[in-house]
């Protein structure tokens, strides 16, 4: 695939909020003209359209033809990607594929969810049998399973995890896209004493589902502030009991650092995929942003705090920003492509030029847990 003839040209967003009171094409509508605005294309030169999977759609099995057609959009190429929180990486991937397949040439890849108004899934997977009769239910009963193992295994630091999460919400403050009711300050008190929710899951580790939208175009046309997608690598982890193997999230990104030719301390920046807070430092060690050992001492020295040497989530990631599930990764995406481009504002990483984007898809205990690394590069 020659990735690096393809590049984001064009992002936006909406506003991240608990429940939606517009329709899911309502908001795709809404993306779609600030897109044109912003970018300048006719609405007849969008040719392709890529979807990330949908709650709100689950239940159309021609969401990416039906959307087409709600958006009044006329495309030689159409999608609907579903790997889950993966899927706006994906979407990219196989945006970039299709131009050079010759199928189209300006895609635009669309991440709009509005599970919590609506919420159409069914998911048709063994858990609905045989876990959650047990009280054994989505990600904090996964990750709080895992995090026992974890702790038992390395040892897990909870104050940090705290540290952490006030970091993170201090970046949320000044998104003003993050859904409002987390744009609150929290201390490392507050989130130790929260609620339990799964043992050692509590509430303040966790990020709640919420609705909302963002887009980006994808063309190999040149042209100013074009992030180009230097590398894209997806793996799967079936089964991943045991948290010292070899993970998804360290397959994906060796195969990234390989195909763009960097290695993880060149990287200026990251979004990293944090659900369920604790699996965001494992995620650390396993896209090998530090050693064994080191993740603790990363969160201590502030390393992943705005004006660290890794800024880390500056839009205040899912749990301070709040996941509109399908399209979990638009919002990290959309974060990198402002950063890469100068255009982030108070959160603006000073000369940032290369970026990682990491998300997963599906949960240990249902379907098995997918994992996609971009490596993004900026040319302002």
């Amino acid at each position: 695939m020659a990735l690096r003839d393809t590049a984001i040209v064009g992002y936006a967003e909406t506003k991240i909020v608990e429940k939606s009171d517009r329709d899911v094409w309502e908001l795709g509508a809404e993306i779609l003209e600030t897109l044109l605005d912003k970018t300048g294309f006719e609405k007849g030169e969008i040719d392709g359209l890529i979807l990330s999977s949908s709650m709100t759609g689950a239940g159309n099995c021609f969401w990416s033809q039906t959307t087409a057609d709600q958006l009044a959009l006329e495309i030689d190429f159409c999608q609907t990607v579903d790997i889950g929180g993966c899927s706006p990486l994906g979407a990219v991937a196989r945006a970039a594929a299709a131009i050079d397949a010759g199928l189209c040439t300006t895609v635009m890849c669309l991440f709009a969810d509005t599970q919590a108004a609506e919420n159409n899934g069914r998911m048709r997977a063994f858990h609905n049998e045989w876990t959650v009769p047990l009280g054994y239910i989505g990600p904090p009963a996964a990750f709080g399973l895992l995090s026992r193992r974890y702790e038992h295994q390395f040892g897990l630091d909870y104050a940090a995890l705290g540290k952490l999460a006030v970091a993170q919400r201090g970046h949320a403050l000044l998104n003003e896209l993050a859904v409002e009711k987390l744009r609150k300050p929290i201390t490392v008190e507050d989130y130790l004493n929260s609620r339990m929710i799964a043992d050692p899951i509590r509430l303040l580790m966790c990020s709640a589902i919420s609705d909302g939208a963002a887009a980006v175009v994808v063309s190999s046309k040149p042209g100013r502030g074009r992030v180009r997608v230097r590398a894209s690598a997806l793996a799967s982890s079936p089964w991943r009991l045991d948290p010292g193997a070899l993970a998804g999230p360290t397959l994906a990104a060796d195969k990234a650092y390989a195909q763009a030719g960097v290695g993880p301390s060149e990287l200026h920046l990251a979004e990293v995929h944090d659900a369920v807070s604790p699996a965001e430092l494992m995620h650390y060690r396993e896209l090998r942003l530090c050693r064994e050992g080191e993740v603790a001492k990363l969160v201590a020295e502030k390393a992943t705090a705005l004006g660290g040497r890794l800024p880390v989530n500056t839009s205040g990631g899912l749990t301070a920003r709040g996941p509109p599930v399908g399209a979990t990764g638009g919002a990290q995406l959309i974060e990198l492509t402002l950063q890469l481009r100068g255009d982030a504002g108070p959160r603006q990483v000073q000369g940032a030029r290369l970026a990682l984007a990491h998300n997963s898809g599906g949960w240990i205990g249902e379907d098995p847990a997918v994992s996609a690394v971009h490596i993004l590069e900026g040319s302002r």
